[in-house]
């Protein structure tokens, strides 16, 4: 099997967003993480995801500063991962995908968890993109620029 070319090197950010995060597992575990997991046990049992499969997403995750490594909070000899300042900002990268599997993924009626605002109790309202002046942005009113060759 070939090797997959990393695209680090790519002008695209969702395509080096993707290359990092986009695999099913490590957005697994970031979700897991906003839901108070730390222990490799933990994360382990809710995605009954291999081992070493798991051993590789959370190390690909720390050394790219999405989580880091502390000191259990129990003071027991584990360690705990954590969601870091950079990690925490996929959360809209998180409620969008929930969102929108709520919309399109199940049946009208279908139970399914959701995600609600601690101090209201509510639901979380749906998220969308807005133009600088609050206006909904559809994808018709975007466009990419994309780099020129030679710049960067």
């Amino acid at each position: 099997m070939p090797l997959r070319k990393p695209l680090s090197d790519e002008p695209c950010p969702v395509a080096r967003s993707v290359d990092l995060i986009g695999d099913r597992w490590s957005l697994l575990i970031v979700r897991d993480a906003f839901d108070g997991m730390r222990r490799f046990g933990d994360f382990q049992r809710s995605l009954g995801a291999a081992k070493n499969i798991l051993a590789d997403r959370l190390r690909k995750l720390v050394d790219a500063g999405i989580l880091a490594l502390q000191d259990a909070s129990d003071g027991t000899a584990y360690q705990e991962y954590v969601l870091t300042p950079q990690g925490e900002r996929l959360f809209p990268v998180v409620v969008a995908l929930r969102q929108w599997g709520e919309r399109h993924l199940f049946a009208p009626g279908e139970r399914h968890s959701v995600l609600v605002d601690k101090r209201t109790g509510k639901a979380v309202p749906a998220m969308s993109p807005k133009a600088k002046d609050g206006a909904l942005l559809r994808p018709a009113d975007a466009e990419v620029r994309k780099v020129s060759q030679g710049t960067r």
